[in-house]
């Protein structure tokens, strides 16, 4: 299993990629700490892990909230002392329109969560990951945070801050060994995109669970040395065995 002992923390760990990476993870050996905002959806995830023999420790949490975010970052550090690997994943977004179109509340949600909750679970999980100067940070990006692409809107601007985000923190943690990596899973069967493309025919993307081989080979081992890096999923899926 190559992520025996491996403690890793997932946000956005109820569905989708999340719980994919989370299943995933769990079947390479990992410790986990889960959170997501709905409770009753994550606990079944954390059990249905802990059936299987999974170390796991999970916390209802909305990540744009400061306060949450300290007492899930505390829970898990109770239980696990430091973390090995952070995966920020949790997001939110809105439908497709015109910038113009945008209520102020819709557009600070999706700032809020993508944005905001990206930081506060990133500087919580930090200070473990510098003093033992070890850890890997893999944010989940999109293929919008790396060309534009009209009426994507809040959801566009906070993915290029992810990638701004992941170079800043790869050259300032390079000294600790902290390396950090952006990773954009691409299109895939789940309710988020259902958001932003409700016509669309999901039966032909790829589900969740089968873009989780890169997240395990940056997680692994074979991460250690990667920083700064942005890199596909969907690109990685196809050959495998190679290194990205």
């Amino acid at each position: 299993m190559r992520l025996s002992g491996r403690r890793i923390v997932i946000s956005g760990a109820s569905k989708g990629l999340g719980k994919a990476l989370a299943q995933r993870f769990a079947r390479e050996g990992a410790k986990l700490a889960l959170c997501a905002r709905h409770s009753t959806v994550l606990e079944a995830v954390a059990k249905e892990l802990q059936e299987i023999g999974t170390d796991v420790v999970w916390k209802a949490c909305d990540i744009g909230d400061p306060a949450q975010v300290a007492k899930f970052v505390t829970s898990v550090l109770n239980k696990f002392d430091s973390v090995d690997v952070l995966v920020n994943n949790a997001s939110a977004v809105a439908p497709l329109k015109p910038v113009v179109d945008y209520e102020t509340d819709e557009w600070e949600d999706v700032i809020r969560t993508n944005v905001n909750g990206l930081f506060y679970l990133t500087r919580g999980f930090l200070p473990s990951m510098i003093e033992r100067k070890s850890g890997m940070i893999i944010n989940v990006s999109s293929s919008v945070g790396r060309t534009i692409r009209a009426q994507w809107g809040a959801y566009a601007v906070t993915k290029y801050g992810m990638e701004g985000f992941t170079q800043l923190l790869a050259e300032e943690l390079r000294p600790y060994n902290v390396h950090v990596n952006s990773v954009n899973p691409g299109a895939m069967a789940t309710a988020m995109r259902k958001v932003v493309h409700p016509e669309e025919d999901q039966t032909i993307l790829r589900k969740p669970e089968m873009l989780t081989d890169l997240f395990v080979y940056l997680a692994s081992n074979d991460g250690l040395g990667i920083s700064g890096q942005q890199f596909d999923a969907s690109t990685y899926i196809a050959q495998p065995k190679e290194k990205p």
